[in-house]
């Protein structure tokens, strides 16, 4: 099956309201979109793996995501878990609150290992039912 991610078309003018250089842009839209991505925004992924599939070395890897974790405030990322989190991913890609994209959202939050992660995108989501999902998930892992 198919996996498809949106990307709203304004991207390219003003990336989340900062000006971003398009080697930003570039990282940013991988993040959105590469093939670890999923429905919560929150994934697993090396930073060797980034390096390879974007052809960078690992350092420019690093100076990217310290750019957009310390200057931009885009991202999160747990380095012993190697778990990225996108702050505004509810914010665009969380609209719909029918059972089968709740069930599917439960299912990918109960995975997550570090629950900062899960409050931390919860923040950009919109739609009450489903920010409401990862507080609960959050809260109720905070304690595990």
């Amino acid at each position: 099956m198919e996996n498809y991610t949106m990307v709203r078309t304004d991207f390219w003018r003003v990336s989340e309201g900062v000006m971003m250089t398009p080697e930003d842009k570039l990282f940013y839209i991988y993040l959105l979109s590469n093939p670890n991505r999923n429905n919560i925004g929150i994934y697993q992924i090396t930073r060797k793996q980034m390096a390879f599939e974007l052809g960078y070395s690992i350092d420019t890897v690093y100076i990217l995501m310290n750019r957009f974790i310390e200057h931009y405030k885009l991202i999160r990322y747990n380095t012993q878990m190697r778990e990225l989190a996108i702050k505004n991913w509810g914010k665009y890609n969380v609209y719909k609150d029918s059972q089968p994209v709740l069930d599917s959202i439960y299912s990918e939050l109960k995975d997550v290992f570090d629950p900062s992660l899960i409050q931390y995108v919860s923040e950009s989501i919109q739609v009450q039912k489903i920010r409401g999902l990862y507080e609960s998930l959050s809260e109720k892992r905070s304690f595990i």
